[in-house]
């Protein structure tokens, strides 16, 4: 009777301790899904302003083009871009100083 006695603690314990091991492995599971559900979103984030940038990059070469051969409405649309970029810059940087 005390040996099955023994047998049964020797379990219990023994099923305790596995049961610290499938709460932490069930932690770290939910950690790493975390994280990579975090990656797909820095991803999806840096494919937007990639193809923003290259939007961006197209439509300033045409505006570019288009105040070198003259265009008046072009070179306004051009400096008054560069002014909002100007005035935009200013107020970023005026929360960090």
């Amino acid at each position: 009777m005390s040996e099955s006695y023994t047998r049964e603690q020797q379990n219990d314990a023994s099923l305790s301790s596995l049961s610290q091991k499938v709460s932490a492995l069930r932690g770290v599971t939910i950690d790493i899904y975390d994280s990579a559900r975090d990656q797909h979103v820095l991803d999806s984030t840096t494919d937007t302003f990639s193809s923003m940038s290259t939007s961006l990059k197209g439509s300033s070469r045409r505006l570019v083009q288009m105040a070198g051969q003259g265009n008046k409405v072009a070179v306004l649309k051009l400096a008054g871009m560069i002014v909002g970029v100007v005035v935009l810059l200013y107020w970023i940087a005026s929360w960090f100083w």
